[in-house]
Parts: C-alpha cells; sequence; structure tokens
C-alpha cells in the first residue's frame, strides 16, 4: 500500500504520515519549499521499520504534480491512496482589501492543486484505467461551513470548493473503486496559523470552541487514516468535522 501525501512535511499531513506508516502504507511526503522538515519525517519513518520518500512539487504547477506521482509509484511501487492535504492561506484581512495575486495564490494551491492530484490519482488507481482502487481524502475545513469573516474568506471558499470536489469525484468514481472523502478540522495547532499573522490564534479561538481546546494534528490524522482503511469500505462522499464540536 503506498500513499501520496500532499503538504506533508508539518502539521497535519505530518502526523498523517507517521500513523499511516505505523499501520503499514508506504509513504511519499510532498512538500514545496521546507526539504529539512519533510525528510525528518521520512528519517521517522525510516527508523521505525517503514519505508518512505520525500519529493518536491508545487502541486499548483501541472509537471510538478505529474512527476511527483510518477516519483512516488517509481520508488514505492503503484498508488493506494492520496491525502489532499497541501494548502495555503494569507495574513487576516477582509474581502475589501484582498487583491487578485492573493486570490490567484490561495486557489492556485487549494483548488486547482487538488484538483491536479486528483486527476492523477484517479488515472493511476481507477479500474477504468486498469487500475486496482483505492481511497482519495481531502482535506478540507470546519471554515467551509462557517465563512472565516473578518479572517480568511478566501481561505474559507477554497476549502468548499475542496467539499464540493469531494461530492462530485466521490460519485463519478465510486463504481471503479475508489472511495472519496473529506476531513474537515478546525483550531488545530499548526504551524500554518503563523502564515496568517497570528501564530498563537487557536489559544484566542479555543473558547468559541464546545470543548474549550484546540485539536492536536494526530487527532485529524486518525480520521484521515479511518478514511482511507478497509474499516471505511462503503464510506463515500462524506465528511468528518474534527472540530470539537464547533
Amino acid at each position: 500500500m503506498m500513499l501520496v501525501i500532499t503538504g506533508g512535511g508539518r502539521g497535519i499531513g505530518a502526523a498523517t504520515a507517521r500513523l499511516a506508516a505505523e499501520r503499514g502504507y508506504a509513504i511519499c511526503v510532498n512538500y514545496r519549499k521546507d526539504r529539512t522538515a519533510a525528510e525528518q519525517v521520512v528519517h521517522e519513518i525510516s527508523s521505525s521499520g517503514g519505508r518512505a520518500i520525500a519529493v518536491a512539487a508545487d502541486v499548483a504547477v501541472e509537471s510538478d504534480v505529474v512527476r511527483l506521482f510518477d516519483s512516488a509509484e517509481e520508488a514505492l511501487g503503484p498508488l493506494s491512496g492520496l491525502v489532499n492535504n497541501a494548502g495555503v492561506l494569507e495574513t487576516q484581512m477582509r474581502v475589501d482589501a484582498m487583491d487578485a495575486g492573493r486570490l490567484q495564490r490561495v486557489f492556485a494551491t487549494n483548488v486547482i492543486g487538488s484538483f491536479l492530484c486528483a486527476r492523477e490519482a484517479v488515472r493511476r488507481m481507477s479500474s477504468r484505467h486498469g487500475g486496482r482502487g483505492g481511497a482519495i481524502v481531502n482535506v478540507s475545513s470546519g471554515a467551509s461551513r462557517l465563512g472565516s469573516p473578518g479572517e480568511y474568506v478566501d481561505y474559507a471558499a477554497s476549502k468548499g470548493a475542496i467539499d464540493t470536489l469531494t461530492i462530485g469525484l466521490a460519485r463519478e468514481v465510486a463504481e471503479e473503486g475508489i472511495r472519496v472523502n473529506a476531513v474537515r478540522p478546525g483550531f488545530i495547532y499548526t504551524e500554518m496559523h503563523a502564515s496568517g499573522g497570528e501564530p498563537t490564534r487557536v489559544d484566542r479561538v479555543k473558547e468559541m470552541v464546545p470543548m474549550k481546546r484546540g485539536g492536536q494534528p494526530e487527532e485529524v490524522a486518525r480520521a484521515i487514516v479511518w478514511l482511507l482503511s478497509d474499516e471505511a469500505s462503503y464510506t463515500t462522499g462524506a465528511f468528518i468535522d474534527v472540530t470539537g464540536g464547533k
């Protein structure tokens, strides 16, 4: 079993890579810039007896995506799963302050990147293309339901697109041996919040969560790995909200 995990060097992606490796998957850890972080995840997996490689690729660049999947299969064997986890956000601001460049950057990675990776996964796993089936898990966000007003409406909208991709693609490939589901994390302690200009954001907003705490990347990873597994064999087009009740 081999997984490609985009944005796998840090946060939710890294936690998913570690847990999936424990469950017997060979892991392709994709990263865009932080080679050190990705190679550290690979080292941890290899040191525990697992198989993993790190591959640099920008999921917003079509040729990079094709090379990512080709490299993964060449090194680790046929693809059996994809975790569409790579995502970006930018500094907190209102919609009336956003420019087109920001929107293009956010949607290029979060939406176009997810579509391109899903396309390559389907081409390799679908029985229509001679594949053996598999699973795709898209990492959306609780923001897709809440909108992130005053902070990241563009990011939230990009994750709304991921929700729609999940539903549509799940129905498109259900007869071809591929299940497509999504996890929607809430306020999770990851490095991403620093990109928005507020590294301690989770501590500020955690009182808004019914469970009164932020989540850990490992808590999201468990949901992702379950959806990838045969335990979720009759689950497709579904969403798991890992949001502490929010």
